[in-house]
This record gives structure tokens, sequence and C-alpha cells, in this order.
């Protein structure tokens, strides 16, 4: 018997038993389970036999063939069930990392938070505790990432914000027109934490991942502003901008469902032989079993969670440093509407994400880029009446909200999905237009363009 060859993810390998021979195609994320449910399927057996190696060695049913070491062209056999399953040497079984929960995750965010706590408090400490500090907070970047212990996946989580934070105490300048500089480098070394704490990792994490991407984006937009010589205003505008249009186009990049699953590789590789053979029986037959669409489904879902926190980390930052950079009038109109306009689109973009927690956080970076411009009109509206005008008004508004999702069934129905898609789409572009005015580019021009 010729076993066949695979490509990339896909595995051709052959089944022996007592009721015969079977070749299949099976993606390398397939268990061994799967695997004997379609052998049994194809030859019509009883019952589920257990698989095994040439030499004997049973497989756990749970463990994909990639973990179990097997590759294109093997030969699996059925075992007695007598058989002790025992995993391969060296291989690390699924399942095996801790799933802590919600209050993992909790902790997680609580290590984090306090982490940049503790770089944002070095800044104004003495030189002896600032370096004190740093130290601290490298030497615990370190052990995050360190693949050694059962909450080895989990710690790896944190590596990043421990070591962005270290930077930021180092590189700190009081000159706010610095502020974006400071932060790309602290976003620079964090993107590098999280890359090495990726490729320590025994599997690789899709949130270290987004927190590369993340980083390194911001690192080049704030560097690229300073090797230019752009100002303040135009960096945290632009960051705004990147971060109103991220909603858009994650869900594209974070939902990556191999080729294997949706062709048949097999059946595409025709030559002048096999086109003239006649397909016989079910042999060949490409698996696409359920756990691998969950976990495709899982692996998305972590992505586009991990992008929307990014996403929000990215909007709480530029919407109040776009309108504190912001000094003559023209700039000022412009940086307003910029921020109103992008909490808005983020806010629409939020409601087609069906992942609830990925859902909130979008929402929240847009009602946060609200927060900050209330804020920011709040001295000129404290003068008089006009901060009672305002909340009115926003009163108002949210008793509108209300009765619309209550009568028309909100952003569930056909008719609300349409309008809410047609104006998402005018706010983000009326946004990219206040750009020019909230970066200065307008003020510039008029300043510069002589009279005629």
């Amino acid at each position: 018997m010729a076993a066949r060859t695979g490509t990339g993810d896909v595995v051709a390998l052959s089944v022996h038993g007592p009721g015969g021979v079977v070749d299949l195609v099976v993606p390398s994320m397939a268990t061994a389970a799967d695997v004997a449910q379609e052998y049994a399927e194809q030859l019509g057996l009883p019952a589920v036999p257990s698989l095994g190696t040439t030499t004997g060695l049973a497989l756990q049913p749970a463990l994909p063939l990639a973990d179990a070491g097997v590759r294109p062209g093997s030969l699996l056999v059925v075992v007695p069930d007598t058989v002790p399953d025992r995993p391969a040497r060296g291989v690390h079984q699924a399942g095996a990392a801790p799933d802590g929960g919600p209050w993992l995750a909790a902790l997680l965010v609580v290590a984090g938070a306090l982490a940049l706590l503790a770089g944002w408090s070095a800044t104004t400490a003495s030189a002896a505790l600032r370096d004190v500090t740093v130290a601290v907070l490298v030497g615990g970047a370190v052990l995050a990432a360190l693949p050694v212990g059962r909450w080895a996946a989990a710690r790896a989580l944190v590596a990043p914000a421990y070591a962005g934070a270290a930077a930021y105490a180092v590189v700190w300048d009081p000159a706010p027109e610095r502020l974006p500089t400071v932060l790309g480098v602290a976003a620079l070394v964090s993107a590098v934490a999280a890359a090495i704490a990726r490729a320590l990792a025994p599997h690789g994490s899709e949130v270290l991942r987004v927190w590369t991407v993340v980083g390194l984006a911001f690192f080049l937009v704030t560097m690229g502003g300073a090797l230019v010589g752009a100002g303040s205003q135009l960096v945290w505008a632009v960051l705004l901008v990147l971060a109103m249009l991220a909603p858009r186009f994650v869900p594209g990049f974070a939902v990556d469902v191999p080729d294997q699953m949706l062709i048949d590789v097999e059946r595409l590789a025709v030559t002048a032989w096999s086109a003239r053979e006649r397909p016989t029986g079910r042999r060949g037959r490409t698996v696409v079993p359920p756990a691998t669409v969950r976990a495709v489904a899982a692996r998305g879902a972590r992505t586009v969670t991990a992008a929307s926190a990014g996403v929000l980390a990215v909007l709480l930052l530029a919407a109040p440093g776009v309108l504190s950079s912001v000094s003559e009038p023209a700039d000022v109109v412009g940086a307003r509407l910029l921020v109103l306009l992008s909490g808005g689109a983020v806010l629409l973009a939020a409601r087609s994400y069906r992942h609830r927690l990925a859902r909130v956080l979008l929402r929240v970076g847009g009602l946060g880029c609200w927060a900050a411009l209330l804020l920011d009109l709040a001295p000129g509206l404290a003068e008089g009446s006009g901060w009672w005008l305002a909340l009115g008004a926003v009163g108002v508004g949210a008793l509108v909200v209300l009765a619309a999702v209550a009568t028309g069934r909100g952003w569930r129905s056909a008719w609300w999905s349409r309008r809410a898609e047609v104006l998402e789409g005018l706010t983000a572009a009326v946004a990219l237009a206040c750009l020019v005015p909230a970066s200065g580019l307008f003020r510039h021009l008029w300043e510069n363009i002589p009279d005629v």
C-alpha cells in the first residue's frame, strides 16, 4: 500500500484494520477520534475503533494529529481497546493548558493595570525609586514571558504590559508635544515583548499577535510624525482615524478559514493519469470535523476581542490627545467634530459584532470619545445655560434611542440595519474630511497661500 503525500495543513494518511484499508485526507488539527469515526462510517463498522501507530502506541482520541506527530503519508492501525492510551513522547496534550475562566481574565486585567500604574507613578518619583520600579517591571516581564508552569500561557499575556510600562518610565518626557513619541516607544517595546512571549509560548496566542500588530502600528505612526516634524495634533488625529476605521476591517482578517476546509485539494491535483481514473467508493474523502470548525470560530473570536481592546486603548488615548493639542479656533472646531464623529462611527460599527465582549469594548471606546468631548466643552458650557441645554439634549437623545429600540426592534430589524449601515458610512466619511482641519492642515494652507 502506497500512502499519499499532503501539503500545508492537509495530512494524507492510511488507516489499516480488520475491515480493510481506507485512505483519508484530513486537516492537521483533526483528532484521532475524528479519523476513527470516518473510518468506521466508510466501512460500516458497528463501533468506532481506537487508532494507533505502527509501533502499537495508541493515540489519544482528543489529541490533534499534528500534536501526536502524525505526518503526511503516515500509516495508522486499529488497535485493541485494551491497549493503554499514552501520548507520544514529548508531545503536549491538547487541553493541558488550564482554563481559569472569568476570574483569571479579571486577574490578568488587574495585573496589567497595576503595571501601567506603576510605570506612570515612576515618572514622578525620585531617580532611585524610578530605577527600582523599572527593574521590577522588567523582571516581571521576563518572568511572565517564560514558558514554565501551569499558567504560562496566561502569564504571557501580561508580559507586554510590564515591558511597555518600564519603557514608558525610562523615556518619559514632561513636554506635551513629545507624549506621542514617548507612547510610541513604549508601544514598540510592548510589541517586541509580545512577539518574544508568543515565540516562547507552546501554542500561538491571538492576543499576543494582535498586541504586536497594534504596538507596531502605533509606533510607526508616532515615529513617522516625529521624523517628518509633524505636530502632535496631526499624530493624534491620524491615530484616532485609524482606530475609527479598524472595526470595519478587523473581522475580515480575524476569521481565517483554511483552504482545505473549503475545497478538495486532492481533486484539484489532476494529472494526465489521474484524469483517466474512475473514483472508486469513498476513498480519499476530505474530513472536516466539527471540532476544527469550533476551533476556527474560537480563534476568530479571540482575535476580534483582542483587536477591539486595542481599538479601545487607542481611542482613549487619541481622543483626549487631539483635543488637548489644538489651540487655534479653526483647529478646535475640526478636532471636536472629529472626536464626535469618530465616537459615533465606532458605536455604529459595534452593532455588527456578534461577540458580546467585543461589542461592549467598542461601545465603551465610542462613549469614551464622547466623554472626552464633553469634558472639553464643559468649561465653556459652565459659564452660561449651555450646560443645562447640553444635558437636556443628551437626555432627549437617550430617550429617542430607547424608543427606537422598543418600537422598531433597534438594529435587529432589516430597516434599522440598512439605515445604520448608511449612517455609519456617512459618519466615517465626514470624520475623514474633518481630519484636514483637525490636523491643522487647513489653517496652514490658509495662512501660507498668498492673496491673489
